[in-house]
């Protein structure tokens, strides 16, 4: 059986999802740079020891967003490099869409992060 195939079992569509995680982390380092401040998030939380459960899921629900949007976008980028080595108008905007995306992840994920940590700083400084 086809492991892309609609009707594969739940084996085969973990296997295909972990397989598509590997591709991402080894083979895009755009992914590799945000899985990088990702990490560098957990450490900093941590290092300003923020208890709250809701911050933590805030900055983890950030994390999350972004490395999605990166690998949807490292989709797309493969997507259009199977169809076409030629120049399509239509597939470079979908391209430039799908960077944008990444950055008002980014940009959003960065809002909040600042957000939280710069609260956490004011209550460890007593501002």
């Amino acid at each position: 059986m086809n492991p892309h195939d609609p009707q594969a079992g739940w084996y085969a569509k973990f296997c295909n999802a972990f397989r598509g995680l590997e591709l991402g982390i080894r083979g895009e380092s755009s992914f590799q740079v945000h899985f990088v401040f990702g990490a560098a998030v957990i450490v900093a939380g941590a290092v300003l020891r923020i208890a709250d459960p809701g911050q933590w899921c805030l900055l983890l629900l950030c994390i999350a967003i972004v490395l999605s949007a990166e690998l949807f976008n490292s989709a797309l980028e493969r997507m259009a490099r199977a169809v076409s080595d030629e120049h399509d108008e239509n597939v470079g905007a979908a391209l430039d869409i799908g960077s944008a995306a990444v950055l008002v992840a980014s940009l959003g994920a960065a809002v909040v992060g600042t957000i939280i940590f710069l609260a956490r700083l004011g209550e460890l400084l007593a501002w």
